[in-house]
């Protein structure tokens, strides 16, 4: 899971490290001639008789010292400072040391599907991290670089969020939740991934079956419904897809259910008619909560989706699915951010309990403290 992205991330790491330890050398070998004389030569001479001149055929060759030998002997234990007031012992990274390693990353993060907008803010804030920072010479930094990556994204990921467990928890009952999204995505097995969810939390759940257009959509989450034993309101084929959900809410208030999950069509951003459907169905239920669901695999298509399906009817929040196959993982850090809708789930999987809450330090597990198993 992220694999692709993990590395590309690790990648950035070692490139930063490298150059930084290439600048280490070239400053060792440049601020030696001006370091202090050390404590040895300020010893009285030794009066033990002088060693023979050496021969013309013998020329006395300078010893040549090499960076280690250089660090050794300027090795900071006192603060002492080169002629132009430096440290001797301390450099700052600056912004042109970071140009090249930065283009990279940029590109790498393109190119793992994470939307251009969001790359660039991530760059940013990892800019902003790094430049100006004072470390010691021959300091490894591989762990200043990795957190400068953690709070990049991190700050990308901090949305002004939602607690689904807790809009559940406090919201009058029935809740109703609306789920919309593109054929193919796993839109109606997600609703059903939530329902199991939900029933072991304890809520009695109404499945509403609010795609009455696609064939075999009825079926299918009349399956569903049998499976984990909970109603489903339904009408034929072709029928109001707002009007089922109506009926399911009604339902749910007579017989004091806690959650109505509304399924409704897949459809294209582009076409009119069923998205003006979409804002049919929100005048006519008010739903508590709209949850967009599109696949990681979709990459920037989904982030653009998002946008489209949000202006449409005005989302709460997206469930990825198939985070599992994912390597990239550019689209659990952009949809959030370019949204400004939180991520509520994860699909990690074909069974009902392969849904995770989204947590923004989750994600940063798996792009850095976690191989994939």
């Amino acid at each position: 899971m992220f694999e692709g992205l993990r590395q590309r991330l690790s990648q950035f790491r070692e490139s930063v490290s490298t150059k930084e330890r290439e600048l280490d050398n070239e400053g060792i070998e440049a601020t030696a001639s001006e370091a202090p004389p050390s404590d040895t030569t300020l010893r009285e001479p030794s009066r033990e008789p002088e060693a023979p001149k050496a021969t013309s055929a013998e020329p006395v060759q300078p010893a040549s010292k090499s960076a280690e030998e250089l660090t050794q002997r300027i090795e900071p234990n006192d603060g002492k400072k080169s002629k132009s007031g430096k440290s001797f012992f301390e450099r700052e990274i600056k912004d042109k040391d970071l140009e090249e390693s930065l283009w990279d990353l940029e590109i790498a993060l393109l190119e793992s599907d994470v939307a251009v907008s969001v790359s660039e803010e991530i760059i940013e804030n990892v800019k902003k991290e790094l430049v100006g920072t004072k470390r010691k010479w021959r300091q490894d930094i591989g762990a200043l670089v990795e957190q400068a990556l953690r709070n990049g994204i991190l700050q990308v990921l901090d949305v002004n969020g939602l607690d689904f467990d807790e809009i559940i928890k406090n919201t009058p009952k029935p809740i109703t939740i609306v789920f919309t999204g593109i054929n193919g995505t796993g839109k109606t097995t997600t609703i059903a991934k939530v329902a199991y969810r939900l029933k072991n939390q304890g809520y009695s759940v109404v499945l509403a079956a609010g795609d009455t257009y696609r064939a075999g959509a009825l079926e299918q989450i009349e399956r569903h419904a049998e499976r984990l034993g909970v109603k489903l309101v339904k009408h034929q084929q072709g029928a109001d897809p707002a009007a089922v959900i109506y009926d399911a809410v009604q339902y749910a208030r007579a017989k004091h259910k806690d959650v109505v999950l509304a399924d409704t069509a897949g459809r294209i951003h582009t076409n009119v008619n069923l998205m003006n459907q979409l804002k049919k169905i929100e005048r006519v239920i008010d739903a508590d909560l709209v949850v967009f669901v599109d696949e990681a695999l979709a990459g920037n298509d989904a982030v653009e989706r998002a946008l489209q399906f949000n202006t449409a009817m005005a989302i709460d929040g997206s469930i990825l699915t198939k985070v599992d196959a994912d390597s990239k993982g550019g689209t659990a850090i952009s949809i959030a951010h370019t949204t400004s809708k939180p991520i509520l789930f994860l699909g990690i999987g074909q069974n009902y309990e392969d849904i995770v809450k989204f947590d923004p330090q989750w994600l940063l597990t798996r792009l850095f403290d976690e191989a994939d198993t």
